[in-house]
C-alpha cells in the first residue's frame, strides 16, 4: 500500500482541526502553521473535503474551517477517500493488467491487503485519534512551541 502525502496530509489536518475545534472555526492559516502544510495545498485538500461534506467553512473575521458532523461520525478512510487518496497495494491501481495485461500471480493477495486497510482505516475515527494521549501530547507541543514563535515576534517588535 503506498498511501501519498495528499492523504496523509489530509488526515493530519483533519486531526488538528478536531482536536482545536473546541475553541471555534479554525483558520487554514493556523493548521498549516502547526502542521507545516503549505496553505495552498491545504487550500485545494480543504475544497475536496468539504464537497464530501466533512467540514463547513465559516466566513469573516473570526472564520474558518469547523467539522461538518461530529468527530465519532467521520472514520480515516472518509478524509483519505474524500481526496481520491487510492489505498490500492496492487501495481496495477486494481485494474488486473498488472502483468502485460493480465493479472500477475499476487493480484488478489494485494487487492485483499487493500480491502483489509480500507476496513482498519473505516474503524478508526477523528474522535478515536484525538482522545490518544500520545496525540494529545504532540498537539500541546505544536501549541507551545507556535505560542513561543508568536512571543518572540511580538518581543523582536516591540525591541525595533
Amino acid at each position: 500500500m503506498r498511501l501519498t502525502t495528499k492523504g496523509r496530509y489530509a488526515v493530519t489536518a483533519m486531526l488538528d482541526l478536531a482536536i482545536h475545534a473546541q475553541h471555534g472555526p479554525v483558520s487554514l492559516n493556523d493548521i498549516s502553521g502547526r502542521q507545516g502544510i503549505s496553505l495552498s495545498y491545504l487550500e485545494q485538500l480543504f475544497a475536496k473535503l468539504r464537497r464530501c461534506d466533512l467540514v463547513s467553512s465559516v466566513r469573516g473575521p473570526g472564520g474558518g474551517y469547523r467539522l461538518s458532523r461530529d468527530g465519532r461520525e467521520i472514520s480515516v478512510a472518509q478524509v483519505v477517500d474524500a481526496v481520491s487518496e487510492s489505498m490500492d497495494a496492487t501495481r496495477c491501481q486494481g485494474h488486473g493488467d498488472c502483468q502485460e495485461g493480465d493479472q500477475c500471480l499476487t493480484h488478489n493477495l494485494w487487492q485483499d491487503l487493500s480491502a483489509q486497510i480500507h476496513a482498519f482505516l473505516s474503524n478508526i475515527t477523528l474522535h478515536d485519534l484525538v482522545t490518544r494521549r500520545d496525540i494529545q501530547a504532540v498537539a500541546l507541543r505544536q501549541d507551545q512551541r507556535i505560542h513561543k514563535t508568536d512571543r518572540d515576534r511580538l518581543i523582536s517588535l516591540s525591541n525595533v
